[in-house]
């Protein structure tokens, strides 16, 4: 969409450009000249003036600078500009000697044009020369603005793939966990297992179906982490005790998937206990355009040979919030009095 715009707006600044540069002598000599030769004459002679400078500006935009001045050829880009000046000059000259000094040859006295005439070849040369600055300085801009978009287009492409792959790692890691609390439930409660197995199933469909986009509903991901949470209590015991509360009523706000559900295992993970007594508190709230996550648990931290502690979802999620939010996120995490608690806060 960008390109067809830019192709068309272009063009049509370049037109306007010119039509204000071919004004301005009309403009400028209208209110200073009484004698309609003298001033058809001078625009006259301003035009052409204006002609070969577009004819210079051009070749060197469109030919010249791509081709020589971009690829280091710069001694021919000198030469063969010089070249295009000299007979810029010599063609105006020679129009002005055999047309617009006819219409004026009471006016302007031949001594002062022997006079004058080198000062004006060191003006003509300096005018010319402006054009092609100005074609260099505007090629170096696009080229730069091109450089730039390209470079951006890049990032943004690895920034994908970077996203994708975090998911890509999230979703073992997560289906790992889930078949861990089915498999302590197999010989303890079968049917309870079942039930288990048919919410996995939902849950992965959550994960396979909806994740894929870059942005998913808040009311939806709510639910895929109340449906996990259910799948977390049924392996623990009455002495963990789970509240949780989240936000009604927010189909209106998108938000990258799986940014929470990395807090919600690490707080079954580190802060359930098998004979003592733990909590666990989660609660969401949107204010404004800010969504503020908190969780609280019991601090039970896991010893070193045991890898369901390796902190990988953790680190994805950081990674994540890293890539997707950068500075629009704040994650702080806190141990006090053998509580450990997450705020995390993502502004959408």
């Amino acid at each position: 969409m960008d390109i067809k715009r830019n192709k068309i707006v272009i063009p049509i600044l370049h037109v306007l450009a010119w039509l204000i540069l071919f004004s301005i002598p009309y403009f400028l000599l209208a209110l200073d000249q009484n004698n309609e030769q003298v001033l058809l004459k001078t625009i006259a002679r301003s035009w052409v003036h204006l002609f070969f400078y577009g004819i210079i500006f051009y070749l060197n935009y469109f030919l010249l600078i791509d081709k020589y001045f971009f690829n280091k050829k710069i001694t021919l880009f000198l030469i063969l500009n010089i070249l295009f000046i000299a007979i810029s000059i010599y063609c105006r000259e020679w129009l002005k000697i055999n047309y617009f000094d006819y219409w004026l040859v009471d006016t302007i006295k031949e001594e002062n044009f022997k006079r004058n005439r080198e000062l004006f070849f060191y003006l003509n040369v300096i005018a010319t020369t402006v054009p092609i600055v100005f074609a260099i300085a505007l090629k170096t801009t696009e080229r730069w603005v091109k450089i730039e978009k390209e470079k951006k287009e890049i990032t943004t492409v690895k920034l994908q793939s970077e996203i994708q792959h975090l998911k890509y790692q999230l979703q073992p890691h997560f289906f790992f966990n889930s078949l861990n609390n089915i498999y302590s439930l197999v010989d303890i409660s079968p049917e309870q297992a079942k039930s288990t197995i048919h919410s996995l199933s939902k849950l992965m469909r959550y994960l396979l179906y909806e994740t894929g986009t870059e942005l998913v509903s808040l009311s939806k991901e709510i639910d895929f982490m109340k449906k996990y949470i259910d799948l977390m209590k049924l392996r623990i015991t009455k002495k963990t005790t789970v509240n949780y509360k989240f936000p009604e009523n927010v189909n209106h706000i998108q938000i990258a998937p799986l940014m929470f559900i990395s807090l919600i295992e690490n707080a079954f993970k580190h802060g359930v206990s098998a004979n003592k007594k733990s909590t666990i508190n989660i609660e969401m709230t949107v204010e404004n355009t800010v969504v503020i996550f908190k969780i609280e648990n019991n601090n039970f931290p896991k010893l070193t040979a045991d890898k369901s502690g390796s902190g990988i979802g953790l680190e994805n999620l950081k990674k994540g919030l890293n890539l997707i939010y950068s500075d629009k996120h704040s994650l702080k995490m806190d141990v006090k009095d053998a509580m450990f608690s997450v705020i995390l806060k993502i502004e959408i």
